[in-house]
């Protein structure tokens, strides 16, 4: 596998308030800080290794060996979306449970799987 920059992503907001809002949702969409930074983390390890592949690419690598990284940008990315996923099911389908309102929640989940999955 590619090697991808570890160095630090700058773009998490640097508020003292430990959770994260998201201002277009439709509810009230709150990330523990942690896994906001976790998640980021995995995409910019992410976006290092999309830049190895166009290296492989621009340097005329043997598509046999820029398939292998595809692939494993892939997988990564599906990694990430399960997280996502997972954490909209335990915290925000949890919450539209207790406030009454499953049932929209649930029609964004739809909406959002329909274009997300092939």
């Amino acid at each position: 596998m590619i090697l991808s920059n570890t160095s630090t992503d700058k773009s998490l907001p640097s508020n003292s308030d430990s959770h994260h809002h998201h201002s277009d949702c439709a509810h009230p969409h709150v990330h523990d800080e942690e896994s906001l930074r976790r998640l980021v983390n995995r995409l910019s390890r992410i976006e290092g290794h999309i830049r190895g592949i166009k290296t492989m690419v621009q340097e005329n690598r043997p598509c046999p060996e820029v398939l292998v990284q595809v692939a494993a940008v892939r997988g990564a990315l599906d990694r990430v979306a399960r997280i996502i996923l997972d954490e909209h099911l335990t915290e925000c389908i949890a919450r539209a449970a207790k406030e009454g309102n499953i049932d929209s929640e649930i029609e964004e989940l739809k909406s959002a799987l329909d274009r997300f999955l092939p």
